[in-house]
């Protein structure tokens, strides 16, 4: 790709802005871990909803996105349910309200919250902290993979080297320079820099996005779509098979992509997503970047505020991006894509339509938006995973009397350990795709029945969280070295199944060692579920509290916001393909949802902050 001496310009002066922002910022975190991690819980919820919607804007996912939507349409809008994508809306309809009323800083610490101090709340104690940074490697490494396919594919220099036995491609290069920079201001200013950085980065990629819908509504008609996909690429609904017939279009090569993946029995997929979505959302966000949002909020109100904002902000700009580019690609660079057959690579198509169509100028914009998706991603994560290691191993485990400049000095060093172990995976990732089906899916399938439990059932036990985590990591490892031929999602219900089961038999294998400390969980958190004999306890003890009878309303407004979310998808793909019915039929579905949303969630949450000052104060 040819730059600019204005988008090389451009580009520079977004990389010098960043790092000084961070800088500048930095002093405001060297104050304690509090505000090293949590911005001393001070930051408001609408600076921390843009911030979590600019790190889940990555690159990698962007890039994934336009290439599934490419090749399965408006199907495709299905195909993140993988995640699942809707984990927000539960989140902000009640895990965020559940979550932050525990006043800790940490998912590992939670932990100790819920299952008390005993062996078995140790050993939970440690199993969280290790799949929290297995898990942030994981996806340092499928951003590695994912920066230095795209900056190859958009910047026109080589930077591969060879010296000796020592030898880097330019992709690996490239991802090296940027993940030290991001890795700079991160390490150095925590929670305040991954914030004030990400608004800012958020700001610059919705301006992106506009241009790129701008440029694909005024240059791409419907006729040039139509004439290179194949029938049932406009319709979003499916029957069991997929029936997406690639091989009469310009571009048979596409149908390849389909077996490889293997959502042919598009119904069938469709159903293990539900499945394993269900279940995933019930048990809550993974230790990363969006609990640490959730725990840094001011009040459990404001951090279901925050997750909600997410949804807001994020999805109808990202798709209007996302649309912009695929039909600009299916329209212009058809035999350009044609002329690779079967090997196709379907991750470059985004970088070569910012090559062919953003204009002088936007280009270095674009492009700057771009590394702002995968610096605030990545800073993220390295901000989240570090406090797991500092907080609860170091602190808990080893220097209990740590200063607090001792504490920020680990946690320096313990990101960029982090780091340097996740680019040492990104060198030997495979793809993008292969990556992230393996995080949705199977380490993710290791994680759901753990903290589905943790929530809902009173007898569960710290020795069954150790129990059901370790199974299901146990599992999810297997699948991926061993049976790398099978669909991730697929081998969900197993690895689901095996760790259910080390639950099971982990909770049973003694008494409920910490009735006590799972009382102060109740009271302080009032979750719904299976909670009787605690519940009796509780409201025997403390005559003022009121049990949770909020299920059926949660419920009702999970299933609105789904549809609230989905809508906010679909809207700016239909904008760009001139499908103006359905455009009509999903903005009253939006219309409709958030008025809905707003009488029975958003009129609801100050007795969330009611319940949460009447606990703190008792």
């Amino acid at each position: 790709m040819s730059l600019s001496l204005i988008d090389t310009a451009i580009i520079l002066a977004y990389v010098a802005g960043i790092l000084f922002l961070g800088f500048y910022i930095a002093r405001r975190a060297s104050k304690d871990l509090q505000s090293y991690f949590l911005g001393g819980n001070k930051l408001k919820w609408y600076y921390l909803g843009l911030s979590n919607a600019s790190g889940m804007f990555d690159i990698s996912g962007t890039m994934w996105t336009v290439s599934i939507l490419f090749v399965y349409g408006l199907k495709s809008v299905w195909i993140p349910w993988l995640w699942p994508v809707w984990n927000q809306v539960f989140i902000f309809v009640y895990l965020a309200i559940w979550m932050r009323r525990s006043n800790v800083m940490t998912g590992a610490e939670w932990i100790t919250f819920r299952f008390g101090d005993g062996r078995g709340a140790k050993l939970s104690h440690i199993i969280i902290v290790i799949f929290a940074v297995i898990s942030v490697i994981g996806f340092i490494a499928y951003f590695f993979e994912g920066i230095g396919k795209y900056c190859t594919s958009i910047l026109p220099y080589d930077l591969s080297v060879q010296m000796g036995f020592f030898s880097l491609t330019s992709e690996e290069s490239y991802a090296l320079i940027v993940c030290t920079i991001t890795a700079l201001y991160t390490v150095k200013g925590g929670m305040y820099s991954v914030v004030a950085t990400e608004v800012l980065q958020f700001f610059i990629m919705t301006i992106s996005c506009l241009v790129i819908g701008y440029i694909a509504y005024t240059t791409v008609s419907p006729e040039q779509v139509g004439a290179v996909i194949p029938e049932g690429w406009k319709e979003m609904f499916f029957g069991w098979e997929l029936d997406l017939d690639w091989t009469t279009t310009p571009l048979p090569g596409v149908a390849n992509k389909v077996e490889q993946d293997g959502f042919g029995f598009f119904g069938i997929l469709f159903m293990m997503m539900l499945f394993k979505g269900v279940f995933a959302s019930i048990a809550g966000p993974v230790p990363s970047y969006d609990m640490q949002r959730l725990l840094s909020a001011r009040t459990p109100s404001e951090a279901a505020k925050m997750s909600a904002s997410t949804i807001v902000v994020l999805y109808f700009p990202r798709y209007l991006m996302v649309a912009g580019f695929t039909v600009l690609a299916l329209a212009y660079l058809t035999p350009e894509l044609g002329l690779e057959g079967a090997n196709m690579d379907f991750e470059k198509i985004l970088p070569l339509a910012i090559n062919e169509f953003v204009p002088v100028g936007f280009k270095g914009l674009l492009l700057a938006g771009f590394l702002a998706a995968f610096m605030g991603t990545f800073s993220a994560f390295i901000n989240a995973a570090p406090a797991y290691i500092v907080n609860d191993i170091y602190r808990k485990y080893i220097r209990p009397d740590a200063s607090n400049k001792t504490l920020i000095r680990m946690s320096i060093w313990s990101s960029v350990l982090l780091v340097a172990v996740g680019i040492i995976f990104g060198f030997n990732a495979s793809s993008l795709n292969a990556l992230t089906l393996w995080l949705t899916s199977a380490l993710y399938g290791g994680y759901v029945a753990a903290n589905m439990l943790k929530w809902i059932w009173w007898r569960f036990t710290g020795y069954g969280y150790f129990w059901g985590m370790l199974f299901g990591l146990i599992a999810s490892t297997t699948k991926l070295f061993f049976f790398p031929q099978y669909v991730d999602i697929y081998v969900f219900p197993i690895i689901f199944v095996f760790s259910l089961l080390g639950c099971i038999v982990g909770t049973y294998l003694g008494p409920l060692e910490n009735r006590e400390e799972v009382k102060e969980f109740y009271r302080k958190t009032r979750p719904w579920g299976f909670w009787g004999p605690i519940r009796r306890e509780v409201m025997a003890e403390h005559s003022d509290f009121v049990p949770n009878q909020g299920l059926g309303r949660d419920t009702f407004n999970i299933v609105v916001g789904i549809v609230w979310q989905m809508a906010q998808v679909v809207l700016p793909i239909y904008l760009l393909l001139r499908q103006k019915y359905e455009l009509m039929v999903w903005t009253a579905l939006l219309i409709a949802t958030t008025w809905l949303l707003k009488k029975y969630w958003w009129d609801h949450l100050s007795e969330a902050d009611k319940e949460w000052q009447q606990t703190t104060n008792n």
